[in-house]
């Protein structure tokens, strides 16, 4: 008689995938890809090493999988403040605003997602991410030249500018917030970074001081 999988069977696989992937994500929120060692993942999960494996055929399809998980959060609120009320220069402001403030508030999950070193599988996973938010932002530029409140411009490098210029200010080896550069964050010089990096910006959409 053939083997036939209950439904309790399934739930309990499905269960045990779930925690894998949630404590793969948390060891990556605390100390990047390189922290979640497979031996601390299978720990945190109450899983055997083995049993990874078993739901994923390698370490680097289980870190693609967070790594897709953790990106697709972060372009969903993009999209989100885009997606909100105002022209396209101030969507623009506020979504831009909105991918700073949250990439200051989980400094290594920012750092794991757009600059920390990773494995080629995760690295093809990074490049769709950088696609999905200049993809976004160059949207935004083609409606706010549509409607006068950008200048005309090539909306595609464009987009692609804010991606670049957005991620080295926050994470990348000259951002002040590497270590040594810049003092405890606090309110005040988190606020201030993100207000010039807004600036920054905004000026170079619009061709004008704000």
């Amino acid at each position: 008689m053939a083997y036939r999988e209950t439904e309790k069977m399934r739930q309990r696989k499905a269960q045990a995938r779930q925690r894998i992937v949630d404590c793969t994500f948390q060891c990556v929120m605390d100390g990047g890809f390189r922290s979640a060692r497979i031996t601390r993942i299978a720990d945190l999960a109450g899983v055997a090493t083995g049993t990874i494996y078993r739901h994923f055929e390698s370490r680097e399809e289980l870190f693609a999988g967070v790594f897709r998980l953790a990106t697709q959060r972060e372009v969903d609120k993009v999209a989100e403040a885009l997606a909100t009320e105002g022209n396209a220069a101030t969507r623009l402001e506020t979504a831009l605003r909105q991918f700073a403030e949250r990439a200051l508030r989980g400094p290594m999950m920012a750092w794991s997602l757009i600059a920390e070193p990773v494995d080629p599988k995760v690295e093809e996973e990074r490049l769709k991410y950088r696609k999905a938010y200049a993809s976004l932002f160059e949207t935004a530029i083609r409606e706010g030249i549509t409607e006068g409140c950008l200048p005309d411009q090539d909306a595609r490098q464009s987009s692609t500018c804010l991606v670049g210029a957005i991620a080295e200010s926050l994470v990348g080896p000259l951002s002040p917030t590497q270590a040594g550069q810049n003092p405890a964050a606090t309110p005040d010089n988190t606020d201030a970074l993100v207000n010039a990096i807004i600036r920054f910006c905004m000026q170079g959409l619009t061709g004008t001081r704000r």
